[in-house]
């Protein structure tokens, strides 16, 4: 990853999840429901989270797999993690937190059950390499979960790139001190692939036995799931 892209999370980091509230209307929080849900978590599994931020994926997959389960949550941007252990602990929840670049992970392969990454495929500099690295540490028949922004189409694309283009970096520059940081976020999630695209790019990274995707919010939102071959 860039220094330009980790420096820029370190500088939103403190205000993060309360601009990610705001910006989201909450939604974003039933949005990673519906990752548990996808990736078939189950008690007793073993779960990396890439990008993990501060926390939340990390903590409902943690619900999702129980004590005898552990959940391990990766950032390349180790300031985006400074709240986490915290969070996890305040909700009596035993997770470990480790600074990881999703491109190079340092684990050994079919280690986890999941590997998941919520809203920061679009953010490394080589997604399909992320996505290989992710289906190297998961266990064959495993999943590999993504959660990331879409591109909606007719009258609710209209509004959502107006939301977009002018509250998102107006709202989240004054949450946070760093509206370009929101204007660049707000950038990569409208030239990102969605959908079949990314589908696509899932596929051909020869990782996978099969892959499907749901939209969620109008195609705010795609979730992706990888069967690890």
């Amino acid at each position: 990853m860039s220094e330009t892209v980790r420096t820029m999370f370190a500088t939103i980091a403190p205000r993060y999840d309360v601009s990610n509230t705001v910006l989201s209307l909450g939604i974003h929080h039933l949005w990673r429901r519906v990752v548990v849900r996808l990736s078939e978590a189950k008690a007793g599994m073993s779960v990396l989270d890439c990008a993990t931020g501060t926390g939340d994926l990390a903590l409902a997959f943690k619900r999702a797999v129980g004590a005898e389960g552990s959940v391990m949550g990766t950032d390349f941007c180790a300031e985006m993690m400074e709240t986490a252990p915290d969070k996890a602990t305040k909700r009596g929840l035993d997770i470990r937190f480790e600074v990881a670049d999703a491109m190079n992970l340092h684990y050994p392969d079919n280690t986890f059950d999941i590997a998941s990454i919520s809203f920061g495929i679009r953010n490394v500099d080589v997604p399909a390499q992320a996505l290989r690295e992710m289906a190297r540490v998961v266990r064959p028949s495993g999943r590999v979960v993504v959660l990331e922004f879409g591109q909606p189409k007719g009258f609710m694309g209209a509004l959502y790139r107006f939301y977009s283009n002018y509250v998102i970096p107006f709202v989240g520059g004054m949450l946070t001190g760093n509206k370009e940081a929101y204007s660049y976020l707000n950038k990569t999630a409208a030239q990102f692939p969605s959908g079949s695209d990314f589908d696509d790019i899932m596929r051909e990274t020869g990782m996978f036995a099969r892959t499907s995707y749901k939209s969620l919010t109008f195609g705010i939102a795609f979730v992706y799931v990888g069967e690890v071959r």
